[in-house]
């Protein structure tokens, strides 16, 4: 039977070296996610986005594949676009 990745994950996260690769890159990947997710709802390409935004496609491109480190300022010009706004919170830090 083959592993979920949810449960492949587990297993690796309990290599402290991987977890804490893992924990430092997380954020990023959620904000990839909600880009394209975002963008993905509207059903509009990174072209489109492009136009509304005055971000260029290319960088869109790179932003989407992890590639660029978005400013504060461009994920305001990016959720403008879009119709919508950012959300940030803090959290506490849980202990897993």
């Amino acid at each position: 039977m083959s592993k979920n990745f949810r449960e492949s994950l587990k297993e690796q996260m309990e290599n402290e070296e991987f977890k804490q690769e893992w924990e430092k890159t997380e954020l990023e990947y959620q904000i990839i996610k909600a880009i394209i997710t975002a963008r993905e709802e509207k059903n509009i390409t990174q072209k489109e986005l492009a136009e509304m935004t005055g971000i260029t496609q290319n960088d869109i491109s790179k932003l989407e594949n992890g590639n660029a480190n978005p400013s504060l300022q461009t994920l305001k010009k990016l959720a403008n676009g879009l119709g919508m706004a950012i959300k940030l919170e803090f959290v506490p830090i849980t202990n897993k």
